[in-house]
This record gives C-alpha cells, sequence and structure tokens, in this order.
C-alpha cells in the first residue's frame, strides 16, 4: 500500500440524537481509494474506550494478520482458545455501516454504546485503521500521549467546544 492509502489526521464532528455524523473526507478518501464499497466498519477497539473503524477491504488483511499470528503460536492441539476469542471479536463483534454522498453515517446504538459517542465524534486516523471517540473519553485517558490531546483539543476549539 502506498501513502495515499493510509488514514492519518483528525477532525471533530457533531452526533445528532439519531446518530448521524458525517465521516470526514479525508477518511472517505482513503476508504474510495481502497475500494470500491461506501462502507465502513465499525468494531469496539480492543484497548482503547473507542471505536475501531476501516473500510471492507481491510477485513481481508485483518484476516490475515491473525492467521499468520496464529501460525506462529499454534500448538500441537491446533488453534488455542485466545486465538478463536480473538477471531469472533474481529469478525463477529463488527457492523458494517454504509456512507451517503456527502459522507454521513448512522452509528448503529450497539458500537454508539460501546464507543461510548454521545453527541461529538473525534476521528483520529491510525495509518490502517481509524478511530471514532467520544472527546471527553479520549482527554481523559491517562494512555493517550499529550500532544494527542493538544490537537484534540484544538479540534475541539476549532468547533466552539471547550471541555
Amino acid at each position: 500500500m502506498g501513502l495515499e492509502h493510509f488514514f492519518q489526521g483528525s477532525a471533530v464532528n457533531a452526533v445528532d440524537a439519531k446518530g448521524r455524523v458525517s465521516v470526514p473526507v479525508f477518511l472517505r478518501g482513503v476508504i474510495e481509494r481502497r475500494g470500491d464499497a461506501r462502507t465502513i466498519v465499525l468494531a469496539k477497539h480492543a484497548l482503547f474506550d473507542c471505536l475501531d473503524a476501516y473500510d471492507p477491504a481491510y477485513a481481508a488483511l485483518k484476516h490475515q494478520k491473525m492467521e499468520r499470528r496464529a501460525e506462529k503460536t499454534e500448538t500441537a492441539m491446533g488453534a488455542d482458545v485466545d486465538y478463536m476469542a480473538a477471531n469472533l471479536m474481529a469478525f463477529g463483534a463488527t457492523e458494517e455501516v454504509p456512507y451517503d454522498k456527502s459522507g454521513r453515517i448512522v452509528l448503529p446504538p450497539m458500537m454508539r454504546s460501546k464507543g461510548g459517542i454521545e453527541d461529538l465524534a473525534l476521528f483520529i486516523g491510525v495509518g490502517e485503521t481509524f478511530q471514532v471517540w467520544n472527546p471527553a473519553k479520549l482527554l481523559a485517558d491517562d494512555r493517550i500521549p499529550a500532544d494527542m490531546k493538544d490537537i484534540a483539543r484544538f479540534r475541539l476549539e476549532e468547533r466552539g467546544v471547550k471541555l
């Protein structure tokens, strides 16, 4: 993949009462360069209190990575329970969400709850995927680097929001 195929950058967008939010154009551009689907796959992030998001084409790459990792740790008994649980979460605990021409999606209630997304969504490109955060949760997380928190505050101030 060339650099044009990586998610990078950040933005904050409002989420309405029905869960509608616009996915930033810089993220949609990557999705559309990677494939034909105007669809985003959402999952609860494995480590952070946010959502992991990517295009459907990335799911195949994700599966390949998981298979390679499993091959390295495979025992004579076959695939272990940890691998099966990771596979279950990676593919069974996701939702595909289409976006319209303006880039608007409707966050499914389960995903909105899992990510703690309320009236604002902070989108952050992290290379092969991007994350969707409740900005307040990102700012409260001690594991997030101070510089990223500064960027989040700047994005909020651009929208006239102070947390």
